[in-house]
């Protein structure tokens, strides 16, 4: 039998049959022609001297060899794929693309945008703001920032080059502030609520938060949110108070759109992560983008310094 490697056209033909259980789909797949293909299928077998398919009537089955040649040459395309990908990306001069959730993007990122480009015009950022996680290497991702409790399944090969402390609060319209002048007060205001924040384990919600300001908590009512930017922008419009996330709402804080007037802030187990192959923090254009976001991580957390953070495991 030969160890000799047959050309890599039969084994890509073989891999595409092998998948689809199909020649017409893997031809189809391949833009070649069923007799083209089958004709690369047929020397490989030769080459191995062993019959890879059952040819049966209007299908094929992979043979024991066919079965254990089938996983290997998909393991070995699909890390060719990406390695041609990843020497794609290297010729891409001054594009960085970053995925983050849209809430973050929109509130956080967007509105810094012109600070980073202001001081590295070589650099052209891309966005992806989804909350579905991407592949580094089949996306085409350079950065991602995460939310969630580490060490997250999949993310035990990424570097973790930031950390995002989040925390919560109440926030509110400036000119509601008069009226809630007290953790109590606030027993009758219109509260906002948001479920992207149900899934924090323990719970991050206004019920904790008033036993953390030693109240009892209220009935709770008020309108509710799916998503925690458009709780923001009801606060904002001076509909309710929100117990807002220091994160999304910094750039508001900052200019007087909503005030925080209570110094008690929870801060739950999850927090952002900035995670990226390793290696890859290295690069120039990453690097840079990773001290520009590093230094205005710290201004923000400068920001919320004037709370009294409490982990919410200390509530337990």
């Amino acid at each position: 039998m030969p160890d000799r490697l047959p050309p890599l056209t039969a084994l890509r033909a073989f891999e595409a049959a092998a998948r689809h259980l199909s020649f017409r789909d893997a031809a189809a797949e391949l833009n070649v022609t069923p007799a083209a293909l089958s004709f690369q299928i047929k020397a490989l077998e030769e080459h191995l001297g062993a019959a890879l398919f059952r040819r049966l009537n209007r299908r094929v089955e992979l043979t024991e060899a066919g079965a254990a040649l089938a996983p290997g040459t998909t393991e070995g395309f699909g890390a060719l794929q990406t390695a041609w990908r990843a020497a794609c990306r290297t010729q891409e001069a001054g594009v960085l693309t970053v995925t983050a959730g849209p809430a973050f993007t929109a509130r956080w990122l967007a509105p810094r945008m012109f600070l980073f480009a202001r001081e590295h015009p070589e650099v052209e950022l891309r966005f992806s703001a989804t909350l579905r996680l991407l592949d580094f290497a089949r996306d085409d991702i350079d950065l991602a920032i995460r939310f969630g409790i580490p060490p997250a399944r999949g993310e035990e090969d990424l570097h973790q080059a930031l950390a995002i402390r989040e925390w919560m609060t109440p926030m509110m319209h400036p000119d509601l502030a008069g009226d809630f002048p007290t953790p109590e007060s606030l027993r009758s205001a219109t509260l906002i609520h948001q479920d992207d924040t149900a899934f924090f384990d323990p719970p991050m919600d206004w019920p904790v938060w008033f036993r953390a300001a030693g109240v009892t908590p209220p009935d709770m009512h008020g309108p509710r949110f799916s998503q925690a930017d458009h709780a923001l922008d009801a606060a904002q419009a001076g509909a309710g108070v929100v117990l807002g996330r220091g994160s999304l709402a910094d750039a508001a804080l900052r200019s007087g759109a909503l005030v925080a007037p209570f110094d008690i802030a929870l801060v739950p187990r999850a927090h952002f992560r900035v995670l990226c192959p390793e290696g890859a923090q290295n690069r120039p254009y990453t690097r840079a983008f990773l001290d520009w976001l590093s230094a205005e991580i710290g201004a923000m957390e400068d920001h919320g310094a004037g709370h009294r953070m409490v982990p919410v495991e200390d509530l337990l």
